[in-house]
């Protein structure tokens, strides 16, 4: 049994901090304890609002039997693979209803997990219905917004580059990084210890980021920094705060029962890249909204055209001049979403240490997993994951 934080006084060896939090074994708790670790402002949800999907599930499977074969050829169980990427929380859907939801390594139907860059996912969402209510126009440059952002490597780009991550900026998205850039970066956002030498805030530290050799719109170049710009961008554009924005807009019209909770920097600056933290059911229901077309409830919350410009558009040239073309060929990136371009039109929200949101829209499927995988990108992991959602599909859809 794990002694992870465990004792009053916590030992020394056992107890998480800023140093050790984002590695295991200390990961596995501190990713469903993170307001216990970081400044953290709430989401509210609507404890007392109807559910997307049915309260009681209909139909529960166990699905850990359900084979597959992974990129080597061998064949893995679907239990086998949970195990293998240190999932914390597992739920299947199939068109509203549950089919299986599980927990592990102390997580509870209660527990807040962190989902990493799924955040992304849902401020790209929050864009389109700002946009729907004439406070945002995603072809507007950055700095009519953010007027701080003149000289950096926003100056030049507009929100749309922003949302499809196609910002040319000179920085690396190294989460190994020791002694350089992204190492600043985190200390900037509050998630590892400061330095006495250099006390920087996060937007501090966005100004000062260069632009890259490219034009802007021309490649998909993956970075967090992009993505905490256009939460500066839209709580500019509202006049509010982004986690109110999100409680207003995304949280409480899908009828979420818990409140979920945005990490905060030193400052108070959201961490709209990769700081919210949220249940596994209140994360499937944000997900069925997205199958839905953007209702829940009934009720219109993400604009429909948003996801069908999601699901419709987005470079593929700018997707096949990078370096994540080979993850998925053929694919693309739109205001934040992964598609996939296979048969079904699959689409993804994913996150390091193994968060993801996986929708096929065809065969009505949403699948939701949390993790605390030990490494942040882990390749192998992500193979089996897509190959074991794939499965999945096929299995419910027969």
């Amino acid at each position: 049994m794990s002694r992870i934080m465990c004792g009053a006084p916590v030992p020394a060896e056992d107890q998480v901090t800023l140093s050790n939090w984002r590695t295991a074994p200390y990961s596995q708790w501190a990713f469903h304890n993170v307001r216990r670790l970081l400044p953290t402002a709430p989401i509210h949800g609507e404890p007392r609002g109807t559910s997307t999907f049915a309260a009681e599930p209909a139909r529960m499977t166990d699905l850990g039997t359900l084979t597959f074969e992974t990129p080597a050829g061998e064949t893995w169980t679907l239990e086998r693979m949970l195990k293998a990427t240190s999932s914390d929380g597992f739920l299947v859907m199939q068109h509203g209803t549950i089919v299986t939801e599980r927990y592990d390594h102390g997580l509870t139907p209660d527990s807040p997990h962190l989902i990493f860059s799924v955040t992304k996912s849902v401020v790209g969402l929050l864009a389109g219905v700002l946009a729907d209510l004439g406070l945002l126009d995603v072809d507007a440059a950055v700095t009519h917004y953010v007027p701080a952002l003149r000289g950096s490597a926003f100056d030049g780009a507009t929100v749309r580059h922003l949302l499809d991550m196609t910002v040319s900026i000179d920085f690396a998205e190294d989460y190994l990084d020791t002694s350089g850039n992204f190492l600043r970066y985190r200390r900037a956002m509050g998630w590892n210890p400061p330095s006495e030498r250099d006390p920087i805030d996060l937007r501090r530290f966005l100004t000062e980021l260069k632009r890259g050799e490219r034009a802007h719109g021309e490649v998909f170049h993956y970075n967090s920094p992009t993505t905490d710009v256009l939460g500066w961008v839209l709580e500019s554009a509202a006049a509010q705060p982004l986690d109110a924005l999100l409680s207003r807009h995304i949280w409480a019209p899908i009828g979420a029962r818990h409140d979920a909770y945005m990490a905060l920097d030193r400052l108070g600056a959201p961490r709209a890249a990769a700081g919210m933290c949220a249940t596994l059911a209140d994360l499937a229901r944000f997900a069925e909204m997205v199958r839905c077309r953007g209702v829940a409830n009934g009720r219109q919350v993400v604009p429909g055209e948003w996801i069908d410009d999601v699901l419709a558009n987005g470079s593929r040239a700018a997707w096949d001049h990078s370096t994540w073309a080979d993850f998925l060929p053929g694919g693309r990136y739109r205001s934040k979403w992964y598609v996939t371009g296979e048969s079904g039109s699959p689409y993804m929200a994913i996150g390091i240490h193994g968060q993801w949101i996986y929708i096929d829209p065809a065969a009505g499927v949403v699948i939701v997993r949390l993790s605390a995988q030990p490494l942040p990108v882990d390749d192998a992991a992500d193979a089996l994951a897509l190959c074991a959602y794939r499965a999945i599909v096929h299995h419910l859809a027969a």
